[in-house]
C-alpha cells in the first residue's frame, strides 16, 4: 500500500507546515504587539513630563496608582498651545480615565472619518482645556499616522445632551469633560469642545481666536480659585 504510506507523509507535511505557518504569525504578531508598545513608550517618553500643578490631589494619586500597569493607548493627542499630551485607550473605563483619556464607545473609531468622543477628567489631563482657544491646533497621533485638527467651538451642556457626540460627516474630534472644572463634588454640567480636520497650515472658516467666559468657585481640594476662562 505504498499510496497510503505517501497520503500519510503528506498529511505529516502539512500538519508540520500549519504548525510552522501558526508559530510563525503568533511570533510576528507578539512583535508587532511589542513594537507598538516599544513606539508608545519612546513617544511618551519623549514628552514633556506629565504636568500635575493643577490637578486635584486625589486624580494625582489615581493617575500614580495605575502606572506600570499593562495598557497599550489608541493613540496620543496632543494640544500644543495647551502643552496638554494624553495617551487616549479605547473606552472609558475607570482605569483608563486614571492613566489618560478614553474613546467614548459608540463614537467613530479614531482613525477613522465621523466624530470621535474623546473623555478625560476635569480635575486631570483636561482640566487645562480651561484655557483652550477656538482656532488651536489639536493633533491625534496614531502607530501609522498624524491627524491634525482645528477647534472650531466650545460650549456646555448638560449630561444628558448627547447631540455633540453625533456623527459628522466632516471627521472631527469632540473632546467631553465635567464643567465646572473647579467645583466641589460632581460637577453638574459637560464641558465640550469640538475640532474639526483642516488641510495643515489653514484655519476653519470663521475661526476668531478667543476664549470663553469666566468662572469662580471653590476648587475641589477646597481652594478658592481665580477666575478661569471658560466659553458658553
Amino acid at each position: 500500500m505504498k499510496w497510503l504510506r505517501a497520503v500519510e507523509v503528506l498529511a505529516w507535511t502539512v500538519g508540520a507546515a500549519l504548525l510552522v505557518t501558526y508559530g510563525a504569525a503568533r511570533s510576528w504578531y507578539a512583535y508587532g504587539r511589542d513594537q507598538g508598545i516599544a513606539s508608545f513608550q519612546a513617544l511618551r517618553a519623549h514628552s514633556n513630563p506629565v504636568d500635575m500643578s493643577a490637578w486635584s490631589r486625589e486624580r494625582i494619586a489615581r493617575y500614580r496608582a495605575v502606572q506600570g500597569t499593562d495598557a497599550v493607548p489608541a493613540a496620543v493627542l496632543r494640544i500644543p498651545s495647551l502643552k496638554l499630551v494624553v495617551p487616549v485607550f479605547e473606552g472609558t473605563s475607570e482605569d483608563n480615565l486614571n492613566r489618560g483619556a478614553g474613546r467614548i464607545e459608540g463614537t467613530a473609531p479614531i482613525g477613522n472619518t465621523g466624530n470621535i468622543g474623546i473623555a478625560a477628567h476635569r480635575d486631570g489631563f483636561f482640566r487645562v482645556l480651561k484655557d483652550v482657544h477656538v482656532g488651536d491646533q489639536l493633533v491625534l497621533e496614531r502607530l501609522d499616522a498624524r491627524d491634525t485638527y482645528r477647534i472650531v467651538a466650545t460650549h456646555i451642556v448638560d449630561p444628558s445632551d448627547v447631540s455633540v457626540l453625533s456623527g459628522t460627516d466632516t471627521p472631527s474630534v469632540t473632546l467631553v469633560t465635567c464643567y465646572p472644572f473647579y467645583f466641589v463634588g460632581s460637577a453638574p454640567r459637560r464641558f465640550i469642545v469640538r475640532a474639526e480636520k483642516t488641510p495643515a497650515g489653514e484655519m476653519p472658516a470663521g475661526v476668531e481666536r478667543r476664549v470663553a467666559v469666566r468662572e469662580e468657585t471653590i476648587s475641589d481640594d477646597g481652594d478658592k480659585s481665580a477666575s478661569r476662562p471658560v466659553r458658553d
